[in-house]
């Protein structure tokens, strides 16, 4: 939600509908790019949202810090997390991540980066 939150554009009118489009972005650049992407959101969404390019988590417990917890979970649970970059803006869990070996990116940037890319569902 660091990436989806970065920007005041209505996004909490739809939080889903963010997730969605965030997903959908993260497709095109992963494969523009060829990049592993990994996106975890605060909790599972109804009806799940799927992706054969992106892996999708979510925190397994609702709660404060719940996102924040898995990444750094699985961050810490990667056999080379010096090869992961984490987007965030949150300054704790790029603390964090950073301890246990990543390397972070700030969200707005990310998200300019991203929604550069062509849409081809809407182009």
């Amino acid at each position: 939600m660091n990436v989806i939150g970065s920007r005041p554009d209505g996004w909490w009118k739809d939080r889903r509908r963010a997730m969605v489009r965030l997903v959908d972005q993260l497709e095109r650049w992963a494969s523009a790019e060829g990049h592993h992407v990994t996106v975890v959101f605060e909790q599972r969404t109804s009806p799940p949202i799927h992706s054969s390019v992106v892996e999708v988590g979510h925190a397994p417990n609702a709660g404060p810090n719940a996102a924040d917890d898995e990444i750094v979970r699985l961050v810490r649970a990667d056999d080379r997390p010096q090869d992961i970059n984490v987007v965030t803006s949150d300054i704790t869990l790029a603390g964090r991540v950073r301890h246990a070996g990543a390397s972070t990116y700030p969200a707005a940037s990310f998200r300019n980066l991203i929604e550069r890319l062509p849409n081809p569902k809407h182009d």
